[in-house]
């Protein structure tokens, strides 16, 4: 007992990947009756989400006592989310052009029909775009998950509340409470996280055997090299540039960044990814706003992922894409990523509406079918890693020095 109460709630969630996988390669059909369990802790996870996010958006946002500082934060935090994906979109478009995993690997239209994937007949326009960001009801929001129109009903909440001074107390002291109660109840989540983690992984590795990560071999290699390179160099580099403790970051991300790669749910990581970046030194006002609003505006790991896969369908295909093809590919990537979100499987969506739009077959996306649950890991852990770094450079933007640890971080 002494032993395994020194380990770790981030050990505990190792252990239990561990064993999945294990499971999932020797007992595959035990490992596929456990979805019922990983199912279980993805819905008391999503109902954290609604409640914990209002709860910290109205109180962060009416604490900070002005509405002018809210919109500056909201306009720093857009303009590093775009110049980061714009990079990461490069990034992808550079590793699939160089290693080109689809070149060489051409299917018959006829030979590859796509499982039911749900398909964008035609990529939202910007003004759909931006009628979607708002919402006609609260509690439509809420009960859909749509976190951007969560952020922007809070945003005007909040600012309301801080319009109407001392009136607005009782409110803001509420959504205080609220905000601690979720974080507690949070905590009794997470205690089933290994539970849920590893029955996740034991899933799909009995569902689909460890061939699963053999499979179309170079297009994963490709995607996690980039994925690693676009870590290790452009946010180490941001890391370094901004001046934020890498060793403390690094502890405070570990176990948000563990859940979304295991369960593949930014979602999941989201609840301990507020109440870590907060424990780390960054303001309950930054980070309420910057995280939930990074969900939408900066999936720097789904960014990477589509431009190397779209250009991957086109190899596949056997049609050759000039530069300036792949270029408004791209513009049209990063419109459609911002105009879907929360969509199930939102990333094959994106891809499979996006290339019909370019008179691209669905072929590559059959194939690509087969690995997106590994590739979903990786770009959802990396769509977590780079939200809870925006929440950082924010608040060094804005003067906060991240160099003094505040309450240590629960491991």
């Amino acid at each position: 007992m002494g032993i395994l109460g020194k380990v770790s709630a981030t050990g505990w969630i190792f252990i239990a990947m561990a064993f999945g996988v294990a499971l999932g390669v020797f007992a595959p059909d035990v490992a596929k009756e456990l979805t019922p369990a990983s199912n279980i802790f993805l819905k008391l996870i999503k109902s954290i989400i609604a409640p914990l996010l209002f709860a910290t958006l109205v109180y962060g946002i009416a604490a900070s006592g002005n509405v002018k500082t809210m919109g500056r934060v909201g306009g720093k935090a857009i303009l590093y989310f775009e110049i980061v994906t714009t990079v990461a979109l490069f990034l992808g478009l550079a590793a699939v052009n160089i290693i080109k995993p689809g070149v060489g690997r051409h299917v018959e239209p006829s030979s590859a029909a796509a499982p039911a994937i749900p398909v964008l007949k035609q990529p939202p326009t910007v003004g759909e775009i931006l009628e979607h960001t708002f919402p006609a009801s609260i509690i439509d929001a809420m009960a859909k998950g749509e976190v951007l129109q969560l952020v922007v009903f809070c945003f005007i909440f909040g600012a309301a509340c801080t319009a109407i001074g001392d009136k607005s107390k009782p409110i803001v002291e509420w959504c205080e409470s609220l905000a601690e109660v979720m974080f507690q109840y949070t905590r009794y989540v997470m205690m089933l996280a290994p539970i849920g983690v590893g029955a996740a992984i034991a899933v799909t590795v009995g569902a689909k055997g460890l061939g699963v990560l053999f499979t179309l071999g170079k297009l994963l290699v490709t995607m996690y090299a980039a994925l690693i390179i676009f870590v290790v160099f452009v946010l180490g580099a941001v890391i370094v540039i901004c001046r934020i403790p890498m060793g403390r970051f690094i502890q405070a991300v570990k176990e948000p960044w563990l859940i979304a790669f295991s369960t593949a749910s930014s979602e999941a990581a989201l609840p301990k990814a507020l109440e870590n970046m907060e424990k780390f030194g960054v303001p309950k006002h930054i980070v309420s706003f910057v995280l939930p609003t990074g969900y939408s505006f900066n999936l720097d790991g789904t960014t990477l992922y589509l431009s190397g896969a779209s250009v991957f369908c086109a190899q596949v295909a056997g049609i050759e894409l000039t530069w300036s093809q792949q270029l408004l590919m791209m513009l049209t990537l990063m419109l459609t990523s911002k105009g879907v979100a929360g969509v199930p499987r939102a990333s094959l969506v994106i891809l499979s509406g996006t290339i019909a739009t370019f008179g691209i077959p669905a072929e590559g996306i059959a194939m690509i079918l087969g690995i997106d649950a590994i590739l979903d890991m990786a770009r959802t852990s990396v769509n977590v890693l780079g939200n809870c770094l925006a929440t950082a450079v924010v608040a060094r933007w804005e003067g906060v020095d991240l160099s003094k640890p505040p309450e240590l971080i629960e491991t």
